[in-house]
């Protein structure tokens, strides 16, 4: 179960580096959106490191299973709110 929280933590690093090299290209008229690719980036980066440092926790596969579900509460929760008061 610790090799799916690593394989978590590799896509959403590559997601990570997209994001930033999304914020590094374009021409001026697409600087607007730089500001949104970079904290793209960066909230991909921070769940990078927490599935990559979970992933070697060695922990049992109920207690992995908790900490998911957690997280996607925390995520259906934080991904509502944008979608209806910030986009």
């Amino acid at each position: 179960m610790g090799r799916m929280y690593r394989v978590l933590g590799f896509w959403t690093g590559i997601i990570a580096v997209m994001a930033f090299i999304g914020a590094l290209g374009g021409d001026a008229s697409s600087s607007e959106h730089t500001d949104s690719f970079l904290v793209m980036g960066f909230v991909f980066l921070a769940q990078t490191v927490f599935f990559a440092a979970l992933g070697y926790l060695r922990l049992t596969e109920k207690v992995y299973v908790y900490i998911f579900a957690a997280y996607l509460t925390v995520f259906f929760i934080v991904f509502t709110y944008w979608t209806n008061f910030q986009m």
